[in-house]
């Protein structure tokens, strides 16, 4: 009885597939986060931390020359929500953040900064950091090195998203569909995806120029924003395309949203929409079934 029991659960295994990831074909809207107060920058993207229970929105922009007076510090802040949404604190770490993420190894808040290839020149506080935290998850003014230039990530606007099961990120390329694959143990990228945008609809200028996610969702992998189309496309790491979300039609974008003002956390996208509320609301859209 034992072995026709094993035989049978044994059969239904090479039958049925396992369970898989689906993209949604209309994006569902998970959160709502309104500007509590004035971005200190440019709002650029969205982090989030489960044992926290809090979301994170950094802000970039250029430091200012420094002087006999004034240190060449970014201006930019980095602001704490709680999973409602709610203003929590802001804190000024004073990097040029490109992208935030929560480190789910190290429990750290990490951010990668403009200029990390150093295509742009060689500039001050450049590279990965890690910014500290309060026992209730607020940012701190500071933090520790992680690493500084490394031309790996090429751009130097990219704002690259990371994978914690390889320890690797992907760094979009401006005005391309390439993305690349970068270690920190490695001065040079260990190999370029080409996103297949032939059956998206979308072409490289319509898609986000600097960003793109890592989803953490087998086959669904990488996620980028079409902004010209109003939706979300889902590619594979081999950059194979395998489908679309349609964001609502009411959304309002801008040509910022080409550069800034994007996202993914806790298994969303966030897509900031400048017009709503007195300061822009980032929306998290989930977009993948998982």
């Amino acid at each position: 009885m034992r072995i026709s029991t094993l035989l049978f659960t044994a059969t239904l295994a090479t039958v049925i597939p396992p369970a898989q990831a689906e993209v949604l074909a209309e994006a569902q809207v998970g959160i709502k986060i309104a500007l509590a107060k004035a971005p200190s920058t440019r709002p650029m993207t969205v982090a989030h931390a489960a044992n926290f229970k809090r979301y994170y929105i950094a802000d970039g922009g250029l430091a200012p020359m420094g002087s006999e007076t004034e240190a060449p510090i970014s201006k930019s802040q980095i602001h704490t929500y709680d999973e409602d949404g709610k203003y929590v604190s802001s804190a000024l770490p004073g990097y040029d953040n490109r992208s935030i993420y929560y480190n789910t190894n190290t429990k750290k808040l990490e951010t990668v900064t403009y200029n990390i290839s150093s295509f742009g020149g060689f500039l001050p506080n450049t590279g990965i950091f890690a910014i500290d935290l309060t026992e209730t998850g607020e940012v701190k003014t500071s933090s520790t090195d992680i690493i500084g230039h490394n031309p790996a990530f090429g751009d130097a606007n990219t704002m690259p998203s990371y994978n914690p099961n390889t320890n690797q990120y992907y760094a979009k390329q401006g005005r391309s569909n390439k993305v690349l694959v970068v270690d920190l143990k490695s001065r040079e990228p260990l190999s370029e995806i080409n996103l297949d945008l032939t059956k998206t609809g979308a072409a490289f200028d319509d898609i986000s120029d600097t960003f793109i996610a890592y989803s953490g969702i087998k086959g669904e992998e990488l996620v980028i924003l079409d902004i010209d189309h109003k939706a979300v496309l889902a590619f594979d790491l081999n950059g194979k395309f395998v489908g679309k979300s349609e964001l609502p039609k009411t959304l309002k974008l801008r040509s910022n949203n080409h550069f800034t003002g994007a996202g993914y956390a806790n298994g969303m996208m966030f897509v900031f929409n400048e017009t709503e509320g007195e300061f822009g609301t980032y929306y998290g859209f989930k977009v993948q079934k998982n």
